[in-house]
Protein backbone atom coordinates (compact mmCIF):
# COMPACT_ATOMS: atom_id res chain seq x y z
CA UNK A 1 0.00 0.00 0.00
CA UNK A 2 1.36 3.40 -1.00
CA UNK A 3 1.89 6.18 1.50
CA UNK A 4 -0.92 8.39 0.25
CA UNK A 5 -3.22 5.37 0.23
CA UNK A 6 -2.39 4.57 3.87
CA UNK A 7 -2.85 8.13 5.09
CA UNK A 8 -6.19 8.42 3.33
CA UNK A 9 -7.44 5.18 4.85
CA UNK A 10 -6.59 6.13 8.41
CA UNK A 11 -7.51 9.81 8.36
CA UNK A 12 -10.55 10.25 6.14
CA UNK A 13 -12.75 7.20 6.33
CA UNK A 14 -14.70 8.27 9.41
CA UNK A 15 -16.28 11.12 7.48
CA UNK A 16 -19.52 10.24 5.67
CA UNK A 17 -20.52 12.77 3.03
CA UNK A 18 -24.30 12.86 2.51
CA UNK A 19 -26.27 14.72 -0.24
CA UNK A 20 -27.72 17.81 1.44
CA UNK A 21 -28.81 21.21 0.21
CA UNK A 22 -28.06 24.03 2.61
CA UNK A 23 -31.78 24.72 3.08
CA UNK A 24 -32.72 21.13 3.94
CA UNK A 25 -29.70 20.75 6.20
CA UNK A 26 -30.41 23.94 8.14
CA UNK A 27 -34.04 22.93 8.62
CA UNK A 28 -33.26 19.43 9.93
CA UNK A 29 -29.85 19.32 11.59
CA UNK A 30 -31.06 20.52 15.01
CA UNK A 31 -33.93 18.04 15.21
CA UNK A 32 -32.51 14.57 15.79
CA UNK A 33 -35.71 12.83 14.62
CA UNK A 34 -35.88 14.71 11.33
CA UNK A 35 -32.17 14.28 10.73
CA UNK A 36 -32.40 10.54 11.35
CA UNK A 37 -35.36 10.22 9.01
CA UNK A 38 -33.43 11.93 6.21
CA UNK A 39 -30.36 9.81 6.94
CA UNK A 40 -32.41 6.60 6.78
CA UNK A 41 -33.62 7.58 3.30
CA UNK A 42 -30.01 8.12 2.18
CA UNK A 43 -28.96 4.75 3.58
CA UNK A 44 -31.69 3.06 1.53
CA UNK A 45 -30.90 5.02 -1.63
CA UNK A 46 -27.10 5.17 -1.40
CA UNK A 47 -25.83 2.36 0.86
CA UNK A 48 -22.36 2.57 -0.73
CA UNK A 49 -21.75 5.90 1.04
CA UNK A 50 -21.93 4.27 4.47
CA UNK A 51 -19.90 1.58 6.28
CA UNK A 52 -21.35 -1.92 5.74
CA UNK A 53 -21.96 -2.23 9.51
CA UNK A 54 -24.69 0.41 9.32
CA UNK A 55 -27.05 -2.35 8.17
CA UNK A 56 -27.08 -3.47 11.84
CA UNK A 57 -28.22 -0.02 12.96
CA UNK A 58 -26.67 3.15 14.28
CA UNK A 59 -27.11 5.60 17.15
CA UNK A 60 -27.30 9.37 17.05
CA UNK A 61 -24.25 10.50 18.99
CA UNK A 62 -23.71 14.23 19.45
CA UNK A 63 -23.60 17.58 17.65
CA UNK A 64 -20.85 20.15 17.56
CA UNK A 65 -20.32 23.51 15.88
CA UNK A 66 -17.65 24.12 13.30
CA UNK A 67 -15.79 27.26 14.31
CA UNK A 68 -14.52 27.71 10.75
CA UNK A 69 -17.96 27.73 9.12
CA UNK A 70 -20.26 28.35 12.11
CA UNK A 71 -22.54 25.44 11.25
CA UNK A 72 -23.62 22.47 13.38
CA UNK A 73 -22.20 19.05 12.49
CA UNK A 74 -23.72 15.79 13.68
CA UNK A 75 -22.01 12.52 14.51
CA UNK A 76 -23.41 9.02 14.65
CA UNK A 77 -22.20 5.82 16.30
CA UNK A 78 -21.93 2.67 14.17
CA UNK A 79 -20.84 -0.44 16.05
CA UNK A 80 -19.12 1.62 18.72
CA UNK A 81 -17.19 3.76 16.22
CA UNK A 82 -18.04 7.46 15.79
CA UNK A 83 -18.56 8.85 12.28
CA UNK A 84 -18.99 12.45 11.22
CA UNK A 85 -21.90 13.25 8.90
CA UNK A 86 -20.65 15.99 6.58
CA UNK A 87 -23.22 17.65 4.30
CA UNK A 88 -22.20 17.67 0.65
CA UNK A 89 -22.06 21.47 0.45
CA UNK A 90 -19.20 21.53 3.00
CA UNK A 91 -15.60 20.84 1.98
CA UNK A 92 -13.45 18.34 3.93
CA UNK A 93 -11.87 19.73 7.09
CA UNK A 94 -14.49 22.51 7.02
CA UNK A 95 -12.28 24.60 4.74
CA UNK A 96 -15.21 26.19 2.91
CA UNK A 97 -18.53 25.61 1.18
CA UNK A 98 -18.77 24.24 -2.33
CA UNK A 99 -20.44 27.34 -3.73
CA UNK A 100 -17.26 29.32 -2.97
CA UNK A 101 -14.89 26.58 -4.16
CA UNK A 102 -16.43 25.03 -7.26
CA UNK A 103 -15.46 27.57 -9.92
CA UNK A 104 -11.89 27.94 -8.72
CA UNK A 105 -11.30 24.18 -8.66
CA UNK A 106 -12.83 23.90 -12.13
CA UNK A 107 -10.06 26.20 -13.36
CA UNK A 108 -7.51 23.68 -12.08
CA UNK A 109 -8.69 21.31 -14.79
CA UNK A 110 -6.94 23.67 -17.22
CA UNK A 111 -3.83 24.23 -15.10
CA UNK A 112 -4.65 27.77 -13.94
CA UNK A 113 -1.98 28.49 -11.28
CA UNK A 114 -2.88 28.99 -7.64
CA UNK A 115 -1.77 32.63 -7.58
CA UNK A 116 -4.23 33.34 -10.41
CA UNK A 117 -7.04 31.63 -8.48
CA UNK A 118 -6.14 33.80 -5.51
CA UNK A 119 -6.22 36.93 -7.67
CA UNK A 120 -9.68 36.14 -9.06
CA UNK A 121 -11.41 34.29 -6.22
CA UNK A 122 -9.60 35.64 -3.18
CA UNK A 123 -7.89 33.70 -0.38
CA UNK A 124 -4.20 32.87 -0.28
CA UNK A 125 -2.58 30.76 -3.05
CA UNK A 126 -1.70 28.14 -0.43
CA UNK A 127 -5.40 27.86 0.44
CA UNK A 128 -6.20 26.62 -3.07
CA UNK A 129 -3.10 24.40 -3.07
CA UNK A 130 -4.26 22.67 0.12
CA UNK A 131 -7.82 22.30 -1.18
CA UNK A 132 -6.53 20.34 -4.18
CA UNK A 133 -4.24 18.26 -1.97
CA UNK A 134 -7.15 17.41 0.32
CA UNK A 135 -8.94 15.76 -2.60
CA UNK A 136 -5.83 13.66 -3.19
CA UNK A 137 -6.27 11.91 0.16
CA UNK A 138 -9.27 10.05 -1.25
CA UNK A 139 -9.01 6.69 -2.96
CA UNK A 140 -9.02 7.46 -6.68
CA UNK A 141 -10.65 4.15 -7.60
CA UNK A 142 -13.15 4.14 -4.73
CA UNK A 143 -14.18 7.73 -5.40
CA UNK A 144 -14.44 7.38 -9.18
CA UNK A 145 -16.13 3.97 -9.41
CA UNK A 146 -19.49 3.62 -7.67
CA UNK A 147 -20.23 -0.06 -8.29
CA UNK A 148 -17.38 -2.46 -7.37
CA UNK A 149 -18.21 -4.57 -10.41
CA UNK A 150 -17.71 -1.58 -12.73
CA UNK A 151 -13.95 -1.26 -12.21
CA UNK A 152 -12.62 -1.45 -15.78
CA UNK A 153 -11.12 -4.80 -16.75
CA UNK A 154 -9.18 -3.45 -19.72
CA UNK A 155 -6.62 -0.85 -18.72
CA UNK A 156 -3.92 1.34 -20.21
CA UNK A 157 -0.80 2.13 -18.19
CA UNK A 158 2.30 4.27 -18.66
CA UNK A 159 4.70 6.47 -16.73
CA UNK A 160 4.84 10.25 -17.04
CA UNK A 161 8.31 11.71 -16.57
CA UNK A 162 8.45 14.53 -14.04
CA UNK A 163 10.76 16.21 -11.53
CA UNK A 164 10.60 16.73 -7.77
CA UNK A 165 12.98 19.48 -6.62
CA UNK A 166 14.96 18.89 -9.80
CA UNK A 167 15.23 15.12 -9.33
CA UNK A 168 13.76 12.83 -11.98
CA UNK A 169 10.65 10.92 -10.96
CA UNK A 170 7.81 9.11 -12.70
CA UNK A 171 4.05 9.14 -12.31
CA UNK A 172 2.73 5.59 -12.67
CA UNK A 173 -0.58 6.30 -14.40
CA UNK A 174 -3.46 3.87 -14.88
CA UNK A 175 -6.47 4.70 -17.06
CA UNK A 176 -9.70 2.85 -17.77
CA UNK A 177 -12.92 3.86 -19.53
CA UNK A 178 -11.70 7.42 -19.91
CA UNK A 179 -11.00 7.91 -16.19
CA UNK A 180 -7.68 8.22 -14.40
CA UNK A 181 -7.72 5.34 -11.90
CA UNK A 182 -4.16 5.55 -10.65
CA UNK A 183 -1.53 8.29 -10.40
CA UNK A 184 1.32 7.54 -8.05
CA UNK A 185 4.88 8.83 -7.81
CA UNK A 186 7.65 6.30 -8.51
CA UNK A 187 11.21 7.30 -7.66
CA UNK A 188 12.59 5.59 -10.77
CA UNK A 189 11.50 3.49 -13.74
CA UNK A 190 12.74 0.19 -12.29
CA UNK A 191 10.51 -2.81 -11.66
CA UNK A 192 10.47 -2.42 -7.87
CA UNK A 193 9.57 1.28 -7.93
CA UNK A 194 6.88 0.75 -10.59
CA UNK A 195 5.40 -2.14 -8.61
CA UNK A 196 5.02 0.23 -5.67
CA UNK A 197 3.52 2.91 -7.90
CA UNK A 198 1.03 0.70 -9.71
CA UNK A 199 0.45 -1.18 -6.46
CA UNK A 200 -1.48 1.81 -5.14
CA UNK A 201 -4.04 1.25 -7.89
CA UNK A 202 -4.22 -2.45 -7.04
CA UNK A 203 -4.75 -1.77 -3.33
CA UNK A 204 -7.51 0.73 -3.98
CA UNK A 205 -9.22 -1.52 -6.53
CA UNK A 206 -9.13 -4.61 -4.32
CA UNK A 207 -10.40 -2.67 -1.32
CA UNK A 208 -13.43 -1.79 -3.40
CA UNK A 209 -13.71 -5.27 -4.92
CA UNK A 210 -11.52 -8.00 -3.31
CA UNK A 211 -12.11 -10.24 -6.35
CA UNK A 212 -10.94 -7.66 -8.87
CA UNK A 213 -8.47 -8.89 -11.48
CA UNK A 214 -8.08 -6.94 -14.75
CA UNK A 215 -8.04 -8.91 -17.99
CA UNK A 216 -5.64 -6.76 -20.01
CA UNK A 217 -3.25 -3.84 -19.68
CA UNK A 218 -1.88 -1.94 -22.66
CA UNK A 219 1.66 -0.62 -22.13
CA UNK A 220 4.39 0.92 -24.26
CA UNK A 221 6.57 -2.19 -24.03
CA UNK A 222 8.92 -0.98 -21.26
CA UNK A 223 10.14 -4.21 -19.65
CA UNK A 224 9.89 -3.00 -16.05
CA UNK A 225 6.30 -1.84 -16.60
CA UNK A 226 5.29 -5.19 -18.03
CA UNK A 227 6.96 -7.10 -15.22
CA UNK A 228 5.35 -4.90 -12.57
CA UNK A 229 1.86 -5.52 -13.94
CA UNK A 230 2.47 -9.24 -14.40
CA UNK A 231 3.60 -9.50 -10.78
CA UNK A 232 0.71 -7.47 -9.39
CA UNK A 233 -1.89 -9.33 -11.46
CA UNK A 234 -0.53 -12.75 -12.51
CA UNK A 235 -3.53 -13.55 -14.73
CA UNK A 236 -3.38 -10.32 -16.72
CA UNK A 237 -2.59 -10.21 -20.45
CA UNK A 238 0.00 -7.54 -21.27
CA UNK A 239 -0.55 -5.98 -24.70
CA UNK A 240 2.08 -3.78 -26.31
CA UNK A 241 0.88 -0.52 -27.80
CA UNK A 242 0.81 -0.62 -31.61
CA UNK A 243 0.73 3.17 -31.78
CA UNK A 244 4.13 3.54 -30.11
CA UNK A 245 5.84 1.75 -33.01
CA UNK A 246 4.24 4.17 -35.45
CA UNK A 247 5.21 7.19 -33.33
CA UNK A 248 8.82 6.03 -33.27
CA UNK A 249 8.83 5.77 -37.07
CA UNK A 250 7.00 9.07 -37.54
CA UNK A 251 9.32 11.06 -35.29
CA UNK A 252 12.43 9.78 -37.05
CA UNK A 253 11.30 9.64 -40.66
CA UNK A 254 8.33 11.89 -41.44
CA UNK A 255 10.40 14.89 -42.50
CA UNK A 256 13.66 13.28 -43.55
CA UNK A 257 12.12 10.46 -45.60
CA UNK A 258 8.71 11.90 -46.36
CA UNK A 259 7.88 9.97 -49.56
CA UNK A 260 8.73 6.51 -48.27
CA UNK A 261 7.25 7.31 -44.87
CA UNK A 262 3.83 7.91 -46.38
CA UNK A 263 3.93 4.55 -48.16
CA UNK A 264 5.04 2.73 -45.02
CA UNK A 265 2.43 4.50 -42.89
CA UNK A 266 -0.38 3.40 -45.20
CA UNK A 267 0.81 -0.22 -45.15
CA UNK A 268 1.43 -0.04 -41.39
CA UNK A 269 -2.16 0.87 -40.57
CA UNK A 270 -3.41 -1.76 -42.99
CA UNK A 271 -1.69 -4.26 -40.70
CA UNK A 272 -3.48 -2.76 -37.72
CA UNK A 273 -6.85 -3.15 -39.42
CA UNK A 274 -6.41 -6.89 -39.98
CA UNK A 275 -9.52 -8.84 -38.97
CA UNK A 276 -7.77 -11.67 -37.17
CA UNK A 277 -4.47 -12.74 -35.68
CA UNK A 278 -3.37 -14.73 -38.71
CA UNK A 279 -4.02 -11.89 -41.14
CA UNK A 280 -2.25 -9.48 -38.80
CA UNK A 281 0.87 -11.67 -38.67
CA UNK A 282 0.91 -12.11 -42.44
CA UNK A 283 0.64 -8.39 -43.10
CA UNK A 284 3.44 -7.59 -40.66
CA UNK A 285 5.73 -10.12 -42.36
CA UNK A 286 4.89 -8.75 -45.80
CA UNK A 287 5.52 -5.19 -44.63
CA UNK A 288 8.89 -6.22 -43.22
CA UNK A 289 9.80 -7.97 -46.51
CA UNK A 290 8.68 -4.94 -48.53
CA UNK A 291 10.84 -2.63 -46.42
CA UNK A 292 13.91 -4.83 -46.96
CA UNK A 293 13.23 -5.22 -50.69
CA UNK A 294 12.90 -1.46 -51.16
CA UNK A 295 15.88 -0.65 -48.94
CA UNK A 296 13.97 1.70 -46.68
CA UNK A 297 16.09 3.64 -44.16
CA UNK A 298 16.98 2.01 -40.84
CA UNK A 299 14.92 4.66 -39.04
CA UNK A 300 11.88 2.90 -40.52
CA UNK A 301 13.13 -0.66 -40.92
CA UNK A 302 14.39 -1.18 -37.35
CA UNK A 303 11.05 -0.50 -35.61
CA UNK A 304 9.26 -2.70 -38.19
CA UNK A 305 11.79 -5.46 -37.58
CA UNK A 306 11.28 -5.13 -33.83
CA UNK A 307 7.52 -5.36 -34.32
CA UNK A 308 7.94 -8.57 -36.34
CA UNK A 309 10.19 -10.18 -33.74
CA UNK A 310 7.79 -9.34 -30.90
CA UNK A 311 4.62 -9.98 -32.86
CA UNK A 312 3.10 -12.15 -30.11
CA UNK A 313 2.99 -9.17 -27.74
CA UNK A 314 0.96 -7.15 -30.24
CA UNK A 315 -1.26 -9.90 -31.64
CA UNK A 316 -2.35 -10.93 -28.11
CA UNK A 317 -5.10 -8.31 -28.38
CA UNK A 318 -6.99 -10.57 -30.81
CA UNK A 319 -7.67 -12.94 -27.90
CA UNK A 320 -9.30 -10.07 -25.99
CA UNK A 321 -11.80 -8.21 -28.20
CA UNK A 322 -12.34 -5.40 -25.67
CA UNK A 323 -8.66 -4.80 -24.98
CA UNK A 324 -6.94 -1.55 -25.92
CA UNK A 325 -4.54 -2.04 -28.85
CA UNK A 326 -3.23 1.52 -28.60
CA UNK A 327 -2.69 3.94 -25.73
CA UNK A 328 -4.84 6.72 -27.26
CA UNK A 329 -7.11 6.98 -24.23
CA UNK A 330 -4.18 7.41 -21.84
CA UNK A 331 -2.23 9.68 -24.20
CA UNK A 332 -5.08 12.22 -24.30
CA UNK A 333 -5.13 12.41 -20.51
CA UNK A 334 -1.34 12.47 -20.29
CA UNK A 335 -1.26 15.48 -22.61
CA UNK A 336 -3.32 17.33 -20.01
CA UNK A 337 -1.04 16.02 -17.28
CA UNK A 338 1.98 17.25 -19.21
CA UNK A 339 0.53 20.75 -19.56
CA UNK A 340 -0.45 20.74 -15.89
CA UNK A 341 3.06 19.78 -14.76
CA UNK A 342 4.81 22.16 -17.14
CA UNK A 343 2.68 25.14 -16.12
CA UNK A 344 3.64 24.50 -12.48
CA UNK A 345 7.27 23.81 -13.43
CA UNK A 346 6.84 20.39 -11.85
CA UNK A 347 6.96 19.67 -8.10
CA UNK A 348 8.73 21.79 -5.50
CA UNK A 349 8.08 19.92 -2.25
CA UNK A 350 8.23 16.42 -0.82
CA UNK A 351 7.30 13.24 -2.63
CA UNK A 352 4.23 12.90 -0.39
CA UNK A 353 3.08 16.42 -1.31
CA UNK A 354 3.67 15.67 -5.00
CA UNK A 355 1.59 12.49 -4.76
CA UNK A 356 -1.33 14.22 -3.05
CA UNK A 357 -1.24 17.00 -5.64
CA UNK A 358 -1.33 14.74 -8.68
CA UNK A 359 -4.02 12.53 -7.11
CA UNK A 360 -6.17 15.59 -6.42
CA UNK A 361 -5.65 16.76 -10.00
CA UNK A 362 -6.65 13.30 -11.28
CA UNK A 363 -9.97 13.38 -9.40
CA UNK A 364 -10.70 16.85 -10.76
CA UNK A 365 -10.14 15.47 -14.27
CA UNK A 366 -12.56 12.61 -13.57
CA UNK A 367 -15.37 14.78 -12.17
CA UNK A 368 -15.03 18.29 -13.64
CA UNK A 369 -17.53 18.83 -16.47
CA UNK A 370 -16.74 18.50 -20.14
CA UNK A 371 -17.46 21.31 -22.57
CA UNK A 372 -21.17 21.58 -23.60
CA UNK A 373 -20.52 20.11 -27.06
CA UNK A 374 -18.98 16.98 -25.54
CA UNK A 375 -21.79 16.72 -22.99
CA UNK A 376 -24.32 16.87 -25.80
CA UNK A 377 -22.45 14.19 -27.74
CA UNK A 378 -21.98 11.72 -24.85
CA UNK A 379 -25.10 12.45 -22.85
CA UNK A 380 -23.01 12.60 -19.66
CA UNK A 381 -21.27 15.54 -18.04
CA UNK A 382 -17.92 14.06 -17.01
CA UNK A 383 -15.84 10.86 -17.31
CA UNK A 384 -16.91 9.52 -13.88
CA UNK A 385 -20.59 10.06 -14.66
CA UNK A 386 -20.20 8.22 -17.96
CA UNK A 387 -18.41 5.31 -16.27
CA UNK A 388 -21.05 4.99 -13.52
CA UNK A 389 -24.04 6.13 -15.59
CA UNK A 390 -25.03 7.99 -12.45
CA UNK A 391 -24.35 11.14 -10.43
CA UNK A 392 -25.31 12.22 -6.93
CA UNK A 393 -25.60 15.96 -7.52
CA UNK A 394 -25.93 18.55 -10.28
CA UNK A 395 -22.87 20.25 -8.78
CA UNK A 396 -19.73 18.52 -10.04
CA UNK A 397 -17.74 19.23 -6.88
CA UNK A 398 -20.53 17.94 -4.64
CA UNK A 399 -20.75 14.85 -6.84
CA UNK A 400 -17.02 14.33 -6.23
CA UNK A 401 -17.29 14.89 -2.48
CA UNK A 402 -20.26 12.54 -2.08
CA UNK A 403 -18.50 9.91 -4.18
CA UNK A 404 -15.54 10.32 -1.82
CA UNK A 405 -17.59 9.48 1.28
CA UNK A 406 -15.43 7.49 3.73
CA UNK A 407 -12.45 8.71 1.72
CA UNK A 408 -13.56 6.45 -1.11
CA UNK A 409 -12.63 3.40 0.96
CA UNK A 410 -15.40 0.86 1.52
CA UNK A 411 -13.91 -0.82 4.59
CA UNK A 412 -14.11 -0.07 8.33
CA UNK A 413 -11.56 2.45 9.65
CA UNK A 414 -8.23 1.27 10.92
CA UNK A 415 -7.39 1.62 14.63
CA UNK A 416 -11.02 2.15 15.77
CA UNK A 417 -11.43 4.41 18.78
Amino acid sequence: MGKADTESATRNNRSICVPFSQEIYSANVSAAGNFREYLDECILSFPELFPPEISKGYRMKDIYYSQKLSIPIRRIDIGGIPYTIRPSFVMPYMTGVTGDIEKALFMRKFGVPFWALSHVFGKDPMYWYRIEQTLGRNSIVGTTVRNPLDIPENLVADEKHTWILGNKAYIATTVGKGCILGASIAKDAGEEALMEGYGVFKNEATRLNPEYAPKTANTDGWKATRKAWATLFPSIAIICCFLHIFIKIRDRAKKKYKAVFLDVAAKFWECYRADNKRAFSERIRRLNEWCKKNAVPDAILNPIEKLRKNMVDYSAAYHHPNAHRTSNMLDRLMQRMDRHLFSAQYFHGSRTAAELSIRGWALIQNFAPWCPVTVKHHGYRCPAERLNRFCYSESWIENLLISGSLGGYRTPPQNPL
